[in-house]
C-alpha cells in the first residue's frame, strides 16, 4: 500500500506499510482528514496508534527469540535450515517490494501522486508485512522455538491488519477511486498468482508520468539493495545472537 509522491522537484515514493522509521509518527494527526477521523472504530483507531509506534513492535518477539528456552525443540538441521529458507523468502518478498516503490520510502509530505500496483502490489496490496511476518516466523524456527512461531504469525497478523485498516481509511479518503478500485482488483493479503490488470496499471503510470516505457516499473537493485541496507544489518546480528545463544 503505497504511493508516489513528488516533493522539492524530484520524486520520492513513501511506503506507509513498511516503514520503520518513526519520522511519519505524525501521519494520523496531520494528514488524516478531520471527518474521517472522528468515524473511525476502534479497529481502525488502534490501527492508528500501532503505526505510530510501529518501529517498536517487534521488539518482544525479538526478546522472546533470543532469551527464551522453555519449549526448545532439540538441536535438528532441517528445523534451523527451514527457519534461515522462511527467513530469506521474507526477505526476498521485501526486496521485491523495494525494487518497484523505490529506494527513497521514509519521506513526509502532504502531496500525493498516482497508486503504484506494479510488482508484488499488483498480487497482493500488502506485501511488504506478509514479508516482515516471514522474516520473523521464520527465526522463530531458527531459534528452534516451534511452538512460539504460530504465536508471533497470529499477533504479527494482528497488529498488521489493525494497521491496514487505518492506512486503508486514510489512502481511500485521499486517493478516492484509484484506491477503490485498486483494493476491487487486488486482495488484501492473499495474492493472486496472475493479474491481468497490471500490465494496464504500468502503461497508465508510464503514459501519466510521461517517462521511458523501459524500466518505469522498477528502480535499480543497487538503490533497492542500499534502501535494505538496515534490514541486512539487522538479520546478520539476530543470527549471530541466536548462535551465541546455542553455544551457551
Amino acid at each position: 500500500m503505497l504511493y508516489q509522491l513528488s516533493s522539492c522537484g524530484y520524486p520520492t515514493e513513501l511506503v506507509l506499510i513498511l516503514s520503520t522509521s518513526r519520522t511519519l509518527s505524525n501521519w494520523p494527526e496531520s494528514v488524516l482528514p478531520e471527518s474521517r477521523a472522528t468515524t473511525q472504530d476502534t479497529t481502525t483507531r488502534l490501527g492508528g496508534w500501532l503505526f505510530r509506534h510501529r518501529t517498536s513492535l517487534p521488539l518482544p518477539a525479538a526478546l522472546a527469540i533470543l532469551t527464551l528456552r522453555i519449549g526448545e525443540a532439540p538441536p535438528s538441521a532441517l528445523l534451523v535450515g527451514t527457519g534461515v529458507a522462511i527467513t530469506v523468502f521474507g526477505e526476498l518478498i521485501r526486496l521485491w517490494g523495494v525494487h518497484h516503490i523505490g529506494a527513497i520510502s521514509r519521506t513526509r509530505s502532504e502531496r500525493l501522486g498516482p497508486l503504484v500496483a506494479s510488482g508484488p502490489f499488483a498480487r497482493l496490496r500488502n506485501p511488504l508485512y506478509v514479508g516482515n511476518i516471514a522474516l520473523w516466523v521464520g527465526f522463530a524456527l531458527t531459534a528452534r522455538l516451534v511452538w512460539l512461531a504460530p504465536v508471533i504469525l497470529v499477533l504479527l497478523a494482528l497488529e498488521y491488519h489493525a494497521i491496514v485498516r487505518w492506512e486503508e481509511t486514510l489512502l481511500e479518503s485521499r486517493l478516492g477511486n484509484a484506491y477503490r478500485d485498486y483494493a476491487a482488483r487486488v486482495p488484501r493479503w492473499v495474492p493472486v498468482l496472475f493479474n491481468r490488470g497490471e500490465r494496464k496499471e504500468r502503461r497508465e503510470e508510464r503514459r501519466d508520468e510521461d517517462l521511458p516505457e523501459k524500466g518505469r516499473s522498477a528502480f535499480s537493485w543497487r538503490a533497492t539493495l542500499f534502501s535494505e541496507r538496515g534490514t541486512f544489518v539487522a538479520m546478520a546480528l539476530g543470527y549471530l545472537l541466536l548462535w551465541t545463544k546455542a553455544r551457551f
